[in-house]
């Protein structure tokens, strides 16, 4: 864990990871809030806030007397999520410097299809 961000954000962030990559399908049951404890060595109430981040997106959802589960189109909701904040944080910057420096967008393309390869 990252001692600079809290714990359930983390924790929240990991389990979108594994929904994003298909570890936790779609209708399927994620691990319980004691198991996610456990597992992370964080405390329950903390393992609780992460889980709950979630069930207030809509990516998680929960089965009174069994448990939380991934909701169906979770999946993709949380890509858009993703590449929006992607967008944000990464692209507006980038083309606004871009711009400050003369970079042409074909130019910008071109450096970053070099820095792929």
């Amino acid at each position: 864990m990252d001692e600079s961000r809290p714990i359930f954000v983390q924790l929240a962030e990991q389990i979108e990871n594994d929904i994003i990559a298909g570890v936790m399908a779609e209708e399927t049951q994620v691990p319980s809030i004691n198991e996610f404890a456990a597992f992370y060595r964080i405390n329950p109430a903390t393992a609780l806030k992460g889980v709950t981040t979630l069930v207030d997106e809509g990516a998680l959802y929960k089965k009174r007397g069994i448990g939380m589960f991934v909701a169906d189109g979770a999946q993709a909701r949380l890509k858009t999520k993703r590449r929006d904040k992607f967008s944000a944080e990464f692209v507006t910057p980038l083309l606004a410097e871009a711009a400050k420096l003369g970079i042409s967008s074909e130019q910008l393309a071109d450096m970053i299809r070099k820095a792929g390869k």
